[in-house]
């Protein structure tokens, strides 16, 4: 497995809709394999293919953080939101692409998920609380959407300016 570098916003790759899968490959498999190892490496809870440069309908999450129970990763090809709760509930949101930034983002508290899985299986499941905020924060990238895009604009232009600066820290050495 190959660590693959994330994508730091601002970048145009970032606000592209995804493609569908149309099948499952070796090389979309590997991918989703080199996802989780990045995702875990970062580390974070969730990773979409675009923040690693590809416009696939791609997503990986995990979203365990207590180091006594076992990883529960889940590699999903074209997720998508079949049902959503009326109920929200809001979490502080970050993002690998927007490092070290967080927000309080509002979103639906339930969702319903299918998506296929690495046999290329049609899947369907429930998420709420943390693993429902994360699978919501991953489609949004699927569709071109940050999470700073559910924020107000002076507060998404602000963390937007701070990630231009901290590209030309990085391109400086």
């Amino acid at each position: 497995m190959t660590l693959r570098p994330i994508l730091i916003h601002p970048d145009p790759r970032l606000k592209k809709v995804c493609d569908t899968v149309p099948d499952l490959s070796d090389e979309l498999r590997t991918l989703a394999k080199d996802m989780l190892e990045t995702m875990y490496d970062a580390p974070g809870i969730g990773l979409a293919a675009p923040q690693v440069g590809v416009t696939k309908r791609l997503i990986v999450l995990d979203c365990v953080k207590d180091e006594d129970t076992a990883p529960q990763p889940l590699i999903m090809f074209n997720p998508e939101i079949i049902g959503k709760s009326d109920e929200t509930n809001v979490y502080e949101e970050g993002c690998l692409s927007i490092p070290e930034q967080f927000a309080e983002v509002t979103r639906p508290k339930e969702v319903a998920v299918r998506w296929l899985d690495m046999d290329g299986n049609v899947q369907e499941r429930d998420f709420d609380g943390l693993w429902a905020t994360c699978v919501q924060h991953e489609v949004d990238h699927l569709n071109g959407i940050l999470f700073i895009d559910h924020l107000k604009p002076l507060k998404r232009q602000m963390i937007t300016r701070k990630m231009q600066k901290l590209k030309r820290e990085m391109a400086r050495g």
